[in-house]
């Protein structure tokens, strides 16, 4: 069976089906740019505040941003409101050239679920079906409008449920396909599990089975790694792998696992071609936000960066409090000969 393929989301071809899912503080627009190199078929933004967007937030339009290299990309946005996250969705129409708008359906993080977003639409399916109406008739309409434009697609990423007595994954399934998305991912694990313990892929797989595909279905959780990838693609039949924590630090994740998927065999990095990487993300950064705040920020990618690499403890002890590029030159001076 060919696992490595093309997919489509509703009027959108990709190239491929391994995906970079929006984490916050990793996947800005300099981490995206190394995933699209390494092979990533689509990145997706951090997640963004309707709320915050629909209030004039210049933070938060800069987020949606897209890199240089992404052909094709997804602007993600979080909210409880289904009026709001209309709007929202009209302004990442207006202010972006974005190929899908990405629901965020799945963060388990209190601040973010007492809103009745995140994971509070996969336990409260009708409030679901509402925001994905809402902002599938934005898209709708802002192509009425505006033809030339293109119908941008609407995806969801859910999780399997609120806990482990409330699994309503089929339920939120059932009302993101009859308010028309065009793709939904699953994250099996619980709200209550958060990142911890196992995911749960026989649920991917049930869901795929009850989707039956009407639109595709994308598996995330516990796929770190080229061969872990591959079971869930085996296990689950799940039509794309969105790489999420595996990812961080690890843009060549794509591009193993794309030759494992279609050799059966991939050739690792050194060490010196990661931490190179992490110093272009690195200097990405600086040009867009100056060398203060991309020398912070950078501090834990370069602890994922360095992750693997002999006595990467004692390196991570000294990134935490690195402030200067030329800091991160000295620390890591001796790999990269």
């Amino acid at each position: 069976m060919v696992f490595y393929h093309s997919v489509k989301i509703g009027n959108v071809e990709l190239d491929g089906n391994l995906f970079l899912a929006p984490i916050a503080g990793y996947s800005d627009r300099a981490f995206r740019s190394l995933c699209v190199e390494c092979g990533a078929a689509m990145c997706t933004t951090e997640m963004v505040s309707a709320e915050a967007l629909t209030r004039g937030s210049l933070k938060t339009e800069e987020l949606m941003e897209r890199s240089p290299s992404e052909k094709v990309y997804a602007v993600q946005i979080f909210g409880g409101n289904a009026d709001v996250m209309e709007r929202a969705a009209v302004m990442v129409l207006e202010k972006t050239d974005c190929d899908c708008i990405d629901i965020n359906g799945g963060c388990p993080v209190p601040k973010i679920t007492k809103t009745g977003a995140g994971s509070m639409l996969t336990r409260e399916p009708e409030r679901l079906y509402a925001i994905v109406s809402s902002v599938k008739k934005a898209s709708l309409e802002y192509t009425a409008a505006h033809p030339e434009r293109g119908l941008v697609p609407v995806t969801i990423k859910i999780r399997s449920g609120w806990d482990s007595n409330s699994i309503t994954w089929k339920e939120a399934a059932a009302a993101a396909l009859e308010a028309g998305a065009d793709a939904i991912t699953i994250h099996a694990r619980t709200r209550a599990q958060g990142y911890a313990g196992n995911a749960d892929w026989d649920i991917q797989r049930q869901l795929v089975e009850f989707v039956n595909g009407r639109i595709p279905v994308f598996g995330s959780g516990d796929a770190h790694s080229p061969e872990t990838a591959l079971r869930m693609f085996e296990q689950t039949g799940v039509d794309g792998v969105m790489f999420a924590r595996g990812a961080m630090g690890d843009p060549f994740l794509f591009k193993r696992t794309i030759q494992y998927l279609t050799e059966g065999r991939y050739d690792k990095e050194t060490v010196k071609e990661r931490l190179t990487a992490g110093f272009r993300e690195l200097e990405i950064n600086a040009e867009e936000k100056g060398e203060r705040i991309a020398c912070t920020q950078m501090r834990k990618k370069f602890c994922a960066y360095s992750g693997g690499i002999p006595g990467g403890a004692r390196l991570r002890t000294q990134v935490v409090a690195a402030s200067t590029v030329q800091d991160y030159k000295r620390i890591f001076a001796p790999y990269l000969v």
